[in-house]
C-alpha cells in the first residue's frame, strides 16, 4: 500500500508543479522515477517512446506504464490518478473564477513568464535526448561521445519524411521510425 501512496504522492507532485504539458513533465518524471530506482534512464527513454506512440495524452501514459512497472494494475490506476488529480482541481478552480483571472494582469504576467521556461525544459530534454542516444553520452559519466550511425540514419529519414510530406500522418512517422528500428536492430547490429 505504501509504494502505490508513494506512485500516488510522486506523480501529483509532478503534475502540479509542471507547465506546458507531457513533454515539459519529462524532466521531473525523469528525476523522479530514476532517483527512486524505480527504472533505468534507458528504460525511462523505452517507456516515454511507447508512451508517444500509443493514443492519449503523454503524461497519462507515462504515469500508467511506470505505475504498471511498478506495482500493476493497481499502480498504474495510483500513478495516473496521481498526474490527472492536480490538472482536474486546477481546471475546476479556474472554471469558478475564470472571468476574474482572464484580464488580470498578474496572472497574465506570469503566464508570459511561465512561457520561456517551458520551452527552456523542453529543449533542454531534447538536448539531453540527442546526447544520450545520438552520441552515447551521459551526464553521470560523463564519458566519450559515441557516434551512433544508426540513431542518426533514422532520424534524417524521419525528418526528410516531414519535409517532403508536410501533411504526413504521426502514426505512419512512428511505423516507419518503428520498421526501421527493427530492421537496423533487430536485424542488422
Amino acid at each position: 500500500m505504501l509504494e502505490l501512496l508513494d506512485l500516488l504522492w510522486t506523480f501529483f507532485k509532478i503534475g502540479l508543479f509542471t507547465f506546458g504539458g507531457g513533454y515539459a513533465m519529462i524532466p521531473l518524471i525523469t528525476e523522479s522515477v530514476v532517483a527512486k530506482g524505480w527504472l533505468e534512464t534507458s528504460q525511462l527513454i523505452d517507456f516515454i517512446a511507447i508512451s508517444e506512440s500509443t493514443p492519449g495524452p503523454f503524461a497519462i501514459n507515462i504515469a500508467t506504464f511506470v505505475g504498471f512497472n511498478q506495482a500493476g494494475i493497481l499502480g498504474s490506476i495510483f500513478a495516473t490518478l496521481g498526474v490527472v488529480l492536480p490538472s482536474f482541481i486546477i481546471i475546476v478552480i479556474v472554471a469558478k473564477a475564470f472571468s476574474k483571472f482572464a484580464t488580470n494582469k498578474f496572472v497574465l504576467g506570469f503566464l508570459r513568464g511561465v512561457k520561456p521556461v517551458v520551452v527552456g525544459i523542453i529543449f533542454s530534454v531534447a538536448v539531453s535526448f540527442i546526447l544520450q542516444n545520438v552520441f552515447s553520452f551521459s551526464f553521470k559519466e560523463l564519458g566519450d561521445f559515441i557516434f551512433k550511425w544508426s540513431t542518426i540514419i533514422i532520424f534524417i529519414v524521419v525528418f526528410a519524411m516531414t519535409r517532403i510530406w508536410k501533411k504526413i500522418h504521426p502514426i505512419f512517422i512512428v511505423l516507419v521510425s518503428g520498421i526501421m528500428g527493427l530492421i537496423i536492430y533487430g536485424l542488422i547490429l
